[in-house]
């Protein structure tokens, strides 16, 4: 099982990589569609205002027709009034005369006006023209150098997926599968348990299972978090770690240190007692002393 668990440490490094770079393979053109975007709102602004200056183009092409046609009738009347015989047709000429060059002036008005709104018009179409001609070459030049880029990133992913079936083939296909699924999800796949604990969840496994990965007959998954395990020794100096905070401060109960207080107390009380009882013993010597010289007085 060791040298499955090798192998596999060594398929998650590829795998890691392999996954990493197809991510960044695959979110590249990303930035070339949003310039894309980009071009393509300038580029339909453009034909908007372009059609908007057609259209002013046009009106002021119909305004000089109009106009042409006003100077006209002004110019007829005012030479039809050398040959006025009544006055009825000198006023219908100067009424002619007046309206042909009211309607001269008011289509000047307009062609200037008309005339205005397309120079403006020619400078912005000139200047959005620069700019998407700017665009279009600039998302040449970095489609250009994404597809050198994504054409190297396809040559590791080769070289990756060759190393990849290389060891794959001689593991268990249901047990690469998961795996592979488990590190598109996660960075680790294959975690140590230590104390009981996942290192991969941080989550305290069953005891019972926890001695089957001890004991490394097979190949289990974790329950919480699907990561392949296998078992780690704990440090000596974690042991003891664990140890003094599974002892903690209160090292004895208060029972027990009542219990040594009350022996110390007998013991004090006993010497107590002993104390008094040869201090007894002392006072009936004395006494004996004392009765055999009163004795020895007597019989002399």
């Amino acid at each position: 099982m060791s040298e499955v668990r090798n192998q596999l440490q060594s398929l998650q490094e590829i795998l890691s990589e392999k996954y990493k770079l197809e991510k960044e393979r695959d979110s590249a053109p990303q930035e070339l569609t949003v310039q894309e975007e980009l071009l393509a709102r300038q580029q339909k602004k453009y034909l908007e205002k372009n059609e908007i200056y057609t259209a002013c183009k046009e009106k002021i092409a119909g305004l000089e027709l109009d106009l042409h046609v006003a100077e006209r009738n002004r110019e007829d009347g005012e030479k039809g009034m050398d040959n006025i015989s009544t006055h009825r047709e000198y006023e219908a000429l100067d009424k002619q005369i007046t309206e042909a060059t009211a309607k001269e002036a008011e289509l000047r008005k307009e062609i200037d006006k008309e005339k205005k709104i397309l120079s403006d018009l020619d400078i912005t179409l000139k200047m959005d023209e620069s700019i998407i001609e700017a665009q279009e070459k600039d998302l040449a030049e970095r489609r250009a150098s994404l597809d050198a880029q994504v054409a190297k990133l396809n040559d590791k992913l080769t070289k990756l997926s060759k190393q990849e079936e290389e060891i794959t083939k001689e593991l268990d296909t249901e047990t690469v599968y998961k795996f592979q699924r488990i590190i598109q999800r996660n960075d680790e796949g294959i975690v140590a348990v230590k104390n009981g604990v996942c290192e991969g969840c941080h989550m305290i496994l069953p005891a019972q299972f926890a001695n089957k990965v001890r004991e490394g007959d097979e190949i289990l998954f974790c329950p919480y978090c699907s990561r392949i395990l296998f078992y780690k020794e704990s440090e000596e100096a974690e042991d003891d770690f664990y140890s003094m905070s599974d002892t903690g401060t209160l090292s004895f109960s208060d029972d027990e240190f009542d219990d040594e207080k009350l022996d110390d107390d007998e013991n004090e009380y006993s010497d107590e007692e002993t104390y008094e009882k040869d201090s007894e013993y002392d006072d009936d010597e004395d006494l004996d002393e004392d009765i055999d010289e009163e004795e020895s007085e007597d019989e002399e």
